[in-house]
């Protein structure tokens, strides 16, 4: 277990936030990358994002916390990058992509970390800030997400050996695939409680008749 969560593991996860161009390339091609360590950082993700929603400034924040469920963010968190995951790579193996599920886990937990640390960064300024200075508070979180992403970008292209313009349209086509998987699991549900339901009366029936 210590291997995944290694000093050099941790040190070079903050040397592909840094450089994410080598970073990346030098996790598909030398095994530097950590799924776990990466799985961590989502849900620290999660963590710091519910933080913020809980803790911003009431200048910047009205949110109820009442109507905030951490758990429930964390498991919307954790099913989202997983799908997300399985959907890049379904669409990369059907247009040679080089990278493996591990790598596109790796690129994609690496990616948040940015967005975390500006999202407990905002959590501090936003108790400082005045009514007119809300758009510092914007621009401070739309500046770490907006790296978060480009890191993101920048390792699917990378893992994969892709061009810009392949990996976007990769992306594009993986939001499509997110759509039918979750179609397929609605669909796929609703079929199940469809079964259930049809034993449980079968079952009603048995009790009532006995």
């Amino acid at each position: 277990m210590s291997k995944y969560f290694s000093k050099e593991k941790v040190k070079y996860m903050f040397y592909t936030i840094t450089h994410p161009m080598d970073g990346y390339y030098w996790i598909r091609h030398q095994e530097r990358g950590s799924v776990p360590l990466a799985i961590i950082m989502v849900i620290l993700f999660s963590v710091c994002f519910t933080a913020n929603r809980l803790l911003a400034g009431f200048v910047v924040n009205d949110l109820d916390p009442r109507a905030v469920d951490s758990l429930y963010e964390l498991m919307g968190v954790l099913a989202f990058y997983l799908l997300i995951c399985v959907s890049n790579w379904s669409i990369t193996c059907l247009m040679n992509g080089e990278g493996r599920l591990k790598d596109i886990a790796i690129a994609v937990g690496y990616g948040t970390v940015p967005i975390s640390m500006v999202l407990v960064l905002a959590t501090i300024v936003s108790q400082f800030v005045a009514d007119d200075e809300q758009a510092f508070y914007g621009l401070l979180l739309g500046v770490g997400i907006a790296y978060g992403i480009i890191m993101i970008l920048i390792g699917i292209m990378q893992v994969h050996n892709y061009t810009l313009g392949k990996t976007l349209l990769t992306l594009f086509l993986t939001f499509v695939a997110m759509l039918i998987i979750v179609f397929l699991l609605l669909l796929l549900g609703n079929l199940l409680g469809m079964v259930f339901n049809f034993f449980r009366s079968i079952y009603i029936e048995i009790i009532f008749r006995t």
